[in-house]
């Protein structure tokens, strides 16, 4: 007698190796609290509402940090040492800075300065900790949210009579730095553009890149760079403004980021950033000469008095600051010291205009990347960044390249160096990477058909299992 067993084919199509990264990941899915906190954070970072405490020191994003901090405390078991490590080195450095910077009189304002990056940094890192335990798919959902939420809410500003609600709360909120150019608006945009509860126009429409470039990011739709497009040409009709020409650059550093492949070789990926880049340099000359051709002309004839200031006088500060102090700069918040230098350098430029006035220096260097140089020199600049980096490095951010580059180009369009928006757009933007790429870990592989319980199989296609026993011997 032969004694044989049966394999019957296990149910392979619903069945997943475990893999090590499945562990390691942080759950998606927060609390209702959380994702309150995380829309107070972004509506505080959007509307840049500050409290002054004294006359010299200010309470800035008050609304974000005090959600910052709240968050901070709910993330505090995921705040390694290694990140407060690298915090405090940061802050070391910083602290380097302000000492070594000449000028000891501004050591006062300095160390004002030097509180309220620490206060951006912290609150950024919580959002950091908060955004990443969210998970893609729910944060690009949010992203969507707020997008559509300044569309239609500019929209119903500019033709349903929403202006005069949202100009009384802007007056009544906001003390400084209300926009009052609406005749120049009338000018170049043919109408008056949207604040929609913000100081000024262009504060709504550095938000609307913000969160659209996260959305990009985040988003698994097949067709999210056309989604992206759609939302492009969308901010152009409901919100005009010279800013929006900066989501065509920031859809090139895209490529940068975690590639949609990850088998992809670097030489596809490198063709494929050439492309989108080439194509993103003619979209922006295109748009910028038909959509801005007003605006163009105007900074084109050198009559931009908010270009010259924004990009073009603080790149010329801060090529006279690394001149003239290269190692550390002149310290956090220490442009007093380079006042009159400020008005040499502007005089000199053949694009400064003699009838604009040259107000306080924090008002004309509205620039955080160009502000970065001239508060740190060029030594310390870079030693900040490398420092910066490796403090994102350590909390998974791989895409550290295409984190830099968006800060850089979204620089164009803020200023306020130690403010928690400058802060807030390089980490959200490294939390969105660092979340695509867990998207792209979590996609499981195709699997083959599942096969009928009872199949068996050919004795060919066995895999290996128990031995056949023999058949007994038996005796006579």
């Amino acid at each position: 007698m032969t004694l044989a067993t049966q394999w019957t084919a296990p149910d392979i199509g619903t069945w997943q190796p475990q893999r090590s990264w499945e562990v390691e990941a942080p759950q998606a899915g927060m609390a209702l609290t959380d994702w309150t906190l995380l829309v107070i954070f972004l509506l505080g970072i959007y509307t840049g509402f500050s409290i002054q405490i004294t006359a010299n020191i200010p309470f800035p994003a008050a609304i974000s940090g005090v959600a910052g901090v709240v968050l901070l405390w709910r993330r505090r078991h995921r705040v390694s040492p290694t990140g407060l490590a690298a915090f405090l080195g940061v802050t070391l450095l910083l602290l380097a800075s302000i000492l070594y910077a000449p000028g000891l009189d501004l050591l006062s304002k300095r160390t004002t300065g030097l509180l309220q990056m620490m206060y951006s940094l912290v609150i950024s890192y919580a959002l950091f900790l908060t955004v990443v335990e969210a998970g893609a798919g729910a944060f690009s959902r949010l992203m969507l949210v707020f997008i559509v939420t300044i569309v239609i809410g500019t929209v119903l500003e500019s033709y349903a009579g929403l202006n005069r609600v949202s100009d009384a709360v802007r007056l009544a909120i906001y003390h400084q730095g209300i926009y009052e150019s609406d005749i120049r608006d009338e000018m170049l945009y043919g109408r008056v553009r949207p604040k929609l509860f913000t100081t000024e126009p262009s504060a709504v429409t550095f938000a609307y890149t913000l969160f659209s470039f996260c959305w990009l990011l985040t988003s698994d739709w097949r067709h999210k760079r056309l989604g992206y497009l759609a939302m492009t040409a969308a901010a152009m009709v409901a919100m005009p403004g010279p800013t929006l020409l900066l989501l065509v650059l920031l859809l090139a550093l895209h490529e940068l980021g975690p590639g949609d492949d990850a088998q992809s070789s670097a030489a596809t990926r490198i063709i494929k950033l050439t492309a989108v880049g080439v194509l993103a340099l003619v979209a922006f000359a295109i748009v910028g000469s038909t959509v801005y051709a007003n605006r163009l002309n105007e900074i084109a004839s050198g009559n931009d008095e908010s270009f010259f200031y924004r990009v073009i006088g603080p790149f010329l500060v801060a090529v006279d600051v690394v001149k003239h102090h290269p190692i550390l700069g002149v310290g956090l918040t220490g442009e007093q010291l380079v006042s009159d230098n400020i008005a040499d350098v502007f005089l000199r430029s053949g694009a400064f205009s003699p009838l604009w006035n040259i107000p306080e220096p924090n008002e004309v260097l509205i620039n955080y990347f160009f502000l970065h140089w001239v508060y740190l020199g060029l030594c310390g600049g870079v030693v900040l960044i490398l420092a910066i980096s490796g403090w994102l490095r350590a909390l998974g951010v791989r895409a550290l390249l295409m984190c830099w580059l968006a800060w850089a180009v979204l620089g164009q369009a803020s200023g306020a160096y130690v403010s928690p928006k400058t802060w807030t757009v390089l980490f959200l933007i490294g939390a969105c990477s660092v979340l695509h790429a867990q998207a792209k870990r979590r996609t499981p592989a195709p699997v083959p058909a599942p096969m009928e319980p009872t199949q068996i199989l050919p004795a060919a296609a066995l895999p290996p299992g128990p031995p056949t026993i023999p058949p007994l011997a038996t005796s006579h």
